[in-house]
């Protein structure tokens, strides 16, 4: 994570006719948890379809006050949170399966 604005990287070849499901890390640099959630993610993408984007709390005065070190968090578009510090996989597979 190099970039304090959000940085998009689409999963290849959406399902036609769904909408894509969008994720957003909420990071921060030189964060090894961060960076751990955000490669797995990477790698969620090559098998399911959704988009995700990364925004560096530090970049934003609420973003820091409202993550503060609870960071990574993973939210769904709306602002749901689906986990924090950790990719629970049970908790986004209850989200996925949830919206779908």
């Amino acid at each position: 994570m190099t970039t304090s604005k959000p940085v998009t990287n689409p999963a290849p070849g959406p399902v036609p006719g769904d909408s894509p499901i969008e994720l957003m890390v909420y990071a921060r640099e030189h964060c090894h948890l961060c960076e751990n959630m955000i490669a797995a993610l990477r790698q969620l993408q090559a098998r399911l379809p959704f988009r995700l984007d990364v925004t560096d709390v530090d970049s934003d005065d609420d973003l820091r006050l409202r993550y503060g070190e609870r960071v990574p968090v993973l939210v769904a578009k709306g602002g749901e949170e689906i986990c924090h510090y950790h990719l629970d996989r049970n908790a986004l597979d209850a989200y996925l399966a949830k919206i779908r």
